[in-house]
């Protein structure tokens, strides 16, 4: 029998829902594989099958498990490049979408500035490893990030190449570092480039540029990684859809 240790005040369900998100978090099943079916679930824990359901229904709907038809549960893997595409225009000649160029600036180890020990959930000038990067398309730099890890759990990446791992870096975490990033808060705002960014971005200082601040979480709800992409205002778009 496998017990539960969260808060015995609260539903068996939703025990097992945070004991399972834990399982989860600690890669007992990693992204794209089947958890055990409800059945195995319920003999596992010793609960009743209805139970199991209520846990496992939350779960899938809060987006981290997905149930696919005749094949069973499956721990979700999220999309995150397609915010990308809901802020800026990436399309080839016949109006396909692009993941743009990645070109890793930067890669370096510091002591945590207040706002980002804040974002992190980090003790004051706990040691973070800084991202500085460009995305282009076509040759032409359309973005500017600057991202922050906490490097406890991001030691290895300061021992490869970033440059040479492709234009994604939530791959190159989960394979290298094994973290995995299941849900981001994204805010979106605008300002007036400032002197760095203007040159890495190749326009003149003070021109309008949008910023995109995002918080990444892994399944347990813990801070992975706080970045702040600025792209140029004029390659701007926001769409959604309102059903």
């Amino acid at each position: 029998m496998n017990t539960l240790s969260s808060d015995a005040r609260l539903p068996l369900y939703q025990r097992l829902r945070d004991h399972l998100v834990e399982q989860i978090a600690n890669n007992r099943w990693r992204p794209g594989e089947a958890i055990p079916t409800e059945a195995v679930l319920s003999a596992e824990y010793e609960l009743s099958t209805g139970t199991v359901r209520k846990a496992v229904d939350a779960l899938v709907s809060e987006g981290i498990l997905e149930r696919q038809q005749g094949r069973g549960t499956f721990v979700r893997r999220p999309q995150f490049q397609s915010s990308l595409f809901r802020f800026f225009r990436f399309q080839g000649p016949a109006g396909e979408r692009q993941v743009p160029e990645s070109r890793i600036l930067t890669v370096e180890s510091l002591a945590a500035p207040s706002a980002v020990s804040e974002a992190l959930g980090l003790a004051p000038e706990a040691q973070v490893i800084r991202i500085l990067r460009t995305r282009l398309f076509d040759v032409q730099p359309l973005l500017a990030e600057e991202i922050w890890l906490p490097r406890t759990r991001f030691q290895a990446l300061l021992d490869i190449d970033l440059s040479q791992q492709g234009p994604l870096l939530y791959p190159v975490y989960e394979d290298v570092c094994g973290q995995v990033v299941a849900s981001a808060e994204e805010t979106l705002t605008a300002e007036s480039v400032n002197e760095v960014y203007a040159r890495l971005l190749q326009v003149p200082v003070n021109s309008p540029v949008v910023v995109i601040e995002r918080l990444a979480r892994d399944y347990a709800g813990q801070p992975l990684e706080w970045r702040r992409s600025r792209g140029h205002a004029e390659h701007f778009r926001y769409r959604v859809d309102i059903r």
